[in-house]
């Protein structure tokens, strides 16, 4: 069976030293979900290609897509072109198309550091997204991503489009009882249903009327509500306050 799920990589100083508030990470996870693709790991790194490298080694090994995001500017510090070349096997090389497409947007003012945008491990290909110049580079199952935030979110739109998911079925129940009250009906039923995830979190928020929200997932409806049904059965008398 060929890897799965999808990894991602979050590359710079700003945001391990709290210069920027990191949001491509949570809004990546928000997305991939709702394509049914599951985010099986999320690495932060520094603007250094030896810790990128190992990362995106790393993230390939275990899943079938990795995003990266940050470092791919003009400037010393954007360093995960090279690092992922590295990581790939792969030479940096320039690339023709590329180079065009950064000529045609700047014109006749076109500095010579913004050619370094064209840039990127050998065998590239570049994904178009309408509403912006600058494609997405990707190569091998790495979607190399910028970190500024709005472009994040736009280019992101071009990978997913290369990203093959599948459905995902959901319940939540909603308990008064504690976690440690109803551990024991999880464990048995959770060994006993590998294709169905239950999770289980707890709130000590009291304005909200719940101690714990349990949540039932799996590829199929059907299995999802066995699983509800067998809850509903096994968990104490009256400790579901409502279902969604």
């Amino acid at each position: 069976m060929g890897k799965k799920g999808a990894a991602a990589v979050v590359i710079g100083n700003e945001v391990l030293t709290a210069k920027v508030v990191e949001q491509n990470g949570a809004y990546l996870v928000q997305r991939l979900r709702q394509r049914g693709v599951a985010l099986r790991s999320m690495t932060f790194v520094p603007d250094e290609v030896d810790p990128i490298v190992e990362a995106v080694s790393l993230a390939r090994s275990r899943v079938r897509w990795v995003f990266t995001s940050g470092g791919i500017g003009p400037t010393h510090d954007d360093v995960t072109v090279r690092a992922v070349a590295l990581a790939l096997g792969r030479r940096v090389t320039r690339l023709p198309g590329m180079e065009q497409l950064i000529k045609d947007h700047y014109g006749p003012a076109l500095p010579p550091a913004a050619l370094r945008l064209a840039d990127a491990p050998e065998g590239t290909e570049l994904l178009t997204q309408a509403g912006t110049w600058y494609p997405v580079l990707a190569c091998e199952g790495v979607f190399m991503l910028p970190g500024v935030p709005e472009l994040f979110r736009s280019q992101l739109e071009a990978a997913l489009a290369r990203v093959e998911g599948a459905a995902l079925h959901q319940r939540a129940l909603y308990l008064s009882e504690g976690e440690a009250e109803v551990a024991a009906v999880l464990d048995r039923i959770a060994l006993s249903m590998p294709d169905v995830s239950i999770g289980s979190y707890p709130t000590f928020d009291r304005t909200l009327g719940f101690k714990v929200k349990l949540t039932v997932e799996a590829g199929e409806a059907a299995a999802v509500e066995r699983a509800v049904k067998r809850l509903t059965a096994e968990l104490p008398a009256g400790s579901i306050l409502r279902s969604e």
